[in-house]
């Protein structure tokens, strides 16, 4: 493989349902590669050339990150350069156990990383390393969920936290839960039953309105007016904008200081993003917000970058958006049609949430693919669009980081 990769990052849970980590897979962007679909093929040095050339801090912000190590990677000192704070040694299930490995593994602990075991299937033989590793992931596509509770009652004589791993729906999240895992990685927080979605309350149809109002650069005086109707939705602007890092700046006070401080294009943003958060303080902690932000920052760089968009402010604007709004019939009970009407949305971004067509609808295909790992239906797809894809790491790590943006 060669040393152009795209990262995806699957979310890792706590058991509030805040994020707790990712664990990050690299794939190739050589659509020639039969293997790119291949997680075990991303050698130590794309990951150590990744993670050191745009910095852990673009990749995780402040979480954890879970990387995959074959045995020979993991007895490489090469992985020591890593910064231990931010990283979880993942030990892939293939490795066996072994004195050489726990030698490896009480090293590297020493030296401040902590340690899980992915996929794994309890045995007697680890014992050893259960007093060991921090972390025991258990993959319910091969664990019945029967078993679990016999396995825990093994693992819990043991200092390691346990992870749910393949969590796909809110069942098993509530199953493994009451099990008391501690992690939870999966989608299933991605695909809500349609009862659990929330209705379009006042807040949210007046938050629909102040995206239309900034889309057709209505005069402030028009935004504060229609914030003035509801206090409790101006509060969940002002606390999800003073939850981002401004540098030494002071808090916002209110909107006008807001549209002041951070300009018009920036508070659309967060005004979209609101769509998505809840009213605690840890709004940017919540998985399904991070998801939106981070398809919306990545659209917006492809396009900028796209042959026949770039150049066009506008463009990006729209692919951000696009993006945003992609994910909102996944919290609320309310139609993409709805949505279209309710923001009297351009025709092009329109069409690109109905059926996935034009400039933005195949950018948001793109991402879905990157959301999905299939690389190679990602790579060809950025390819027919005169879009390299050795250039998409780059374009992610400013996508993944624009929240920061001051």
């Amino acid at each position: 493989m060669g040393d152009n990769c795209i990262i995806g990052r699957q979310p890792i849970l706590d058991r509030n349902e805040r994020i707790y980590g990712y664990e990050l897979l690299f794939r190739s962007t050589d659509v020639n590669a039969a293997d790119i679909q291949n997680a075990g093929k991303a050698t130590a040095n794309v990951i150590i050339n990744t993670i050191t050339s745009f910095g852990i801090t673009e990749l995780l912000g402040e979480h954890k990150g879970f990387i995959n190590v074959d045995l020979d990677m993991l007895m490489d000192e090469v992985l020591e350069v890593l910064p231990c704070e931010n990283i979880v040694i993942e030990l892939l299930e293939s490795i066996e156990p072994s004195q050489a490995l726990t030698e490896r593994c009480l090293t590297l602990k020493e030296a401040g990383f902590s340690l899980a075991l992915d996929d794994h299937e309890y045995s007697p033989n680890f014992a050893e390393l259960y007093a060991i590793v921090d972390i025991i992931k258990i993959d319910l596509l091969l664990t019945p969920l029967e078993s679990l509770p016999e396995i825990i009652d093994h693992l819990r004589h043991f200092p390691c936290k346990l992870l749910a791993e393949k969590v796909e729906n809110i069942e098993l999240f509530t199953a493994c839960h009451a099990l008391g895992f501690d992690y939870f990685q999966g989608y299933y927080f991605a695909r809500p039953d349609i009862l659990k979605k929330k209705k379009m309350d006042a807040n949210t149809a007046s938050l629909l309105k102040l995206v239309r109002l900034l889309a057709e650069d209505a005069d402030i005086e028009d935004i504060e007016q229609a914030f003035r109707i509801s206090p409790t939705l101006a509060y969940k602007l002002l606390m999800i904008v003073n939850s981002v890092g401004f540098g030494n700046r002071s808090k916002i006070q209110g909107v006008r200081h807001a549209i002041a401080m951070t300009g018009r294009v920036q508070i659309k943003r967060w005004l979209q993003l609101a769509l998505f958060a809840t009213d605690g303080d840890d709004a940017f902690e919540h998985p399904l917000l991070d998801m939106a932000a981070t398809r919306a920052g990545l659209m917006e760089q492809l396009a900028m970058v796209h042959p026949e968009l770039q150049g066009d402010r506008e463009s990006s604007e729209r692919a951000f958006m696009t993006g945003i709004l992609s994910l909102m019939e996944r919290i609320y009970n309310i139609s993409i049609e709805e949505l279209i009407v309710n923001l009297n949305l351009n025709e092009e971004v329109a069409s690109a949430l109905m059926d996935r067509t034009g400039h933005y609808g195949k950018l948001l295909q793109i991402m879905e693919d990157i959301e999905e790992l299939d690389m190679w239906s990602a790579s060809v797809e950025l390819t027919s669009i005169g879009i390299s894809p050795d250039s998409i790491l780059d374009l992610q790590m400013r996508a993944f980081n624009w929240r920061k943006a001051g």
